[in-house]
């Protein structure tokens, strides 16, 4: 299939939290629900738990759609089942770019303040700081992003499971370790640096979509990567080292993680919980 084509993806985000005694009570939000922005077309999304006493949906401060819900009888277990198709088509007449006089202008800072500011979370070291500006050079905005993204990566890891949702970019760098949330947090906080405004993308990837036989699932993921804006906004996948392309759907943006997390919620009772997550992606004809 070429990245030119328009793709059709099937996703299934199933997750199970089995808890070491009933749970009285559970007061959850979920945002897997994809959304439709340029380039990307919810055609059918839907987000079910079992059980479930009352449920709502509505969009957050970022534009990303939320289902809240909330269990009012006591459970053993908690299953949420998120399901989409999406439509992704390639993206047409964006702008060339825009100069670093325009990205610093005062009145472009202003109007991105929210996605140019470094919260604690984004925060990169000094070292990281250095390699941004060693990596952007004499380039362009829009060209020396992927290059400070791809600098980055060279000098991490990925290893799952060495980090977790609350880690912070300085502790991953300290590191050299860790997985797309990671990457994604360093890029924004290394590009934010430069003064290029930056997003933190959720979302889901296809791991093979040029391989994969249309009907045929297979293993996806969740996954994290960033948008940054030369006159346009651009998505590219650091963990990867590519541009966002027809595998990518996104869920919603944001500074960091935590303003997109997939699921958040408060237990009572339960005593301790696993946690068990699986995601497939089917490639529709």
């Amino acid at each position: 299939m070429s990245d030119s084509a328009v793709t059709r993806l099937h996703i299934e985000h199933r997750t199970t939290f089995t808890y070491e005694r009933p749970a009285s009570a559970s007061y959850n939000e979920v945002r897997m629900r994809p959304a439709n922005v340029a380039g990307q077309s919810v055609l059918e999304t839907n987000v079910v738990a079992t059980p479930w006493t009352h449920s709502s949906e509505y969009r957050d401060y970022w534009g990303t759609a939320v289902t809240s819900f909330e269990v009012l009888l006591p459970h053993g277990e908690l299953e949420v089942l998120a399901t989409s198709r999406v439509e992704i088509s390639p993206s047409m007449g964006r702008s060339s770019g825009a100069s670093w006089e325009t990205l610093r202008a005062p009145e472009l800072q202003d109007r991105m303040t929210e996605f140019l500011t470094v919260t604690s979370t984004t925060e990169v070291p000094e070292e990281l700081q250095a390699l941004a500006v060693d990596s952007a050079g004499d380039l362009e905005p829009a060209e020396a992003a992927p290059a400070v993204c791809a600098a980055l990566r060279e000098a991490m890891e990925y290893v799952p499971g060495v980090t977790g949702v609350h880690t912070r970019a300085a502790e991953a760098w300290t590191a050299r370790q860790g997985v797309c949330q990671d990457l994604a947090h360093l890029a924004a906080g290394a590009l934010r640096h430069l003064d290029i405004p930056t997003r933190y993308v959720s979302g889901y990837l296809h791991p093979m979509t040029t391989r994969a036989r249309p009907g045929e699932p297979v293993t996806g993921e969740s996954h994290a990567w960033v948008e940054y804006w030369c006159g346009d906004w651009y998505g590219f996948d650091p963990t990867n080292v590519v541009a966002v392309d027809n595998h990518h759907v996104i869920v919603g943006h944001g500074r960091e993680y935590g303003d997109v997390a997939p699921m958040r919620g408060v237990v009572a009772g339960g005593g301790t919980s696993s946690q068990e997550v699986q995601v497939q992606i089917t490639l529709e004809d």
